[in-house]
């Protein structure tokens, strides 16, 4: 049996394993250990590795052989989206409820999950990167009511989704499909959603190889822009 790489907490940020150390079964088990320190998140990120484990595990990190991925300019919208779309009046915030994001998203019930990954720990630790200007999020009202949004940080031309949650019925996939619109407008060309989902797969992310992702984050990563997080104009407008 491989044994897992073990990082202690008082070591380096930049002390991760090889990506190909990573197990095949769980697929993409590649560490465990170290801290949720903006610097070791920030540092996983460039290198294609993202944290993921419940509360009574230790801090788990991965890098799943195949990575799905969302190609804003291939973004899907179905014609029953559209039409759900039109009929919807929602406002959009960029930043202006972070931390209640990450609780509702903590608290969204998910089928395939047996409770959430979404610990305090993890909490704090976004927050904190939200604080440092590097994690954002988008909310959804109705009415002055919170009823949808996402999260997840931001690294060059890369968008690092990380969860989105709904209080009403389609808040998450419109709030999803306006900001995939922005953030196009903005210059990113590419959005990490981790591992496979139905959902995403209808929206047209696709999985590709860990090796061609890493190769796009060295590149896109780089790849500085400078914009304001608020939403434009035309992204209230309910029609595309």
């Amino acid at each position: 049996m491989s044994r897992i790489y073990w990082i202690p907490s008082s070591s380096s940020p930049y002390d991760f394993p090889p990506l190909d150390m990573a197990l095949t079964y769980p697929d993409g088990l590649l560490a465990m250990g170290g801290d949720l320190s903006p610097e070791r998140i920030m540092v996983a990120y460039r290198k294609g590795i993202f944290p993921w484990f419940s509360d009574d595990e230790p801090i788990l990190w991965w890098a799943p052989t195949q990575r799905m991925v969302l190609f804003p300019e291939l973004l899907h919208i179905s014609r029953s989206l559209k039409k759900t779309m039109k009929k919807h009046h929602f406002t959009f915030t960029m930043n202006q409820a972070f931390s209640q994001v990450v609780e509702e998203c903590a608290a969204a019930y998910r089928p395939e999950q047996d409770g959430t990954w979404i610990t305090p720990e993890v909490h704090h630790a976004y927050c904190q990167l939200h604080q440092y200007g590097l994690a954002h999020s988008v909310e959804c009202w109705d009415e002055g009511e919170l009823v949808g949004g996402l999260y997840g940080v931001a690294i060059g031309r890369v968008f690092y989704g990380e969860s989105m949650f709904s209080r009403v019925s389609n808040a998450s996939k419109i709030s999803f499909v306006y900001f995939v619109k922005q953030l196009q407008r903005w210059g990113y060309e590419m959005i990490d959603c981790q591992q496979h989902t139905d959902n995403l797969a209808r929206f047209g992310a696709v999985e590709i190889p860990r090796q061609n992702f890493t190769s796009l984050l060295n590149t896109l990563c780089e790849q500085s822009l400078s914009h304001t997080w608020q939403c434009d104009d035309n992204f209230t407008t309910p029609s595309l």
